[in-house]
């Protein structure tokens, strides 16, 4: 599939690729470019960011509103409701915990659910509701391949906003997104 702004691509970020920070700078500056695709998150996907932000890596409450607060200037369009019938409507995945997310896409009307958490969406339930699931990793990957140039810039732009250089940003990725790591070198 090729992204154009008339076929635009749009996908609901989990909580589990916002929280890295290096990981969810490159979504969001790939995001900064309407042909490559539209993020899209729920309050309360952005409440599981927040949570993990102070509970699991120490982030003070005001460092954690400054970054959410960040995403949301920056992406207006990207806060989609869920509704509550929504919610239970969707009775197909693992861990009802989930449901939001798929509520998400399905309001989103998204195109995919960008997680690390793959087998909390299983294909089959996602494909009731024409949403495909993507680690971040297979959904760089992808994004490297259809524009390999405008991912290369990007990853250079993340660097240089931190006064570092793209291999920098690359190992800093590493855990998260180890074969998109291997590509871009």
């Amino acid at each position: 599939m090729i992204f154009t702004p008339e076929n635009e691509y749009s996908a609901v970020l989990d909580a589990c690729v916002l929280v890295p920070m290096a990981l969810c700078d490159l979504l969001l500056r790939l995001a900064e470019e309407p042909a490559l695709y539209r993020p899209f998150w729920s309050e309360e996907i952005l409440a599981e960011v927040a949570k993990a932000l102070r509970t699991d890596l120490g982030r003070s409450a005001e460092d954690v509103a400054w970054r959410l607060e960040q995403m949301q200037v920056a992406f207006p369009e990207a806060m989609v409701p869920v509704p509550p019938k929504l919610l239970k409507a969707v009775d197909c995945l693992p861990d009802d915990n989930d449901r939001h997310v798929v509520a998400a896409a399905i309001t989103a009307r998204a195109d995919a659910i960008i997680t690390q958490n793959t087998k909390h969406f299983p294909a089959d339930c996602l494909s009731e509701f024409g949403v495909l699931c993507q680690t971040a990793d297979d959904f760089l990957i992808h994004h490297f391949h259809l524009c390999p140039q405008a991912v290369l810039d990007k990853l250079d732009d993340q660097g240089a906003g931190i006064a570092q250089s793209r291999e920098y940003v690359i190992s800093s990725l590493g855990r998260c997104v180890p074969e998109f790591c291997k590509l871009s070198r």
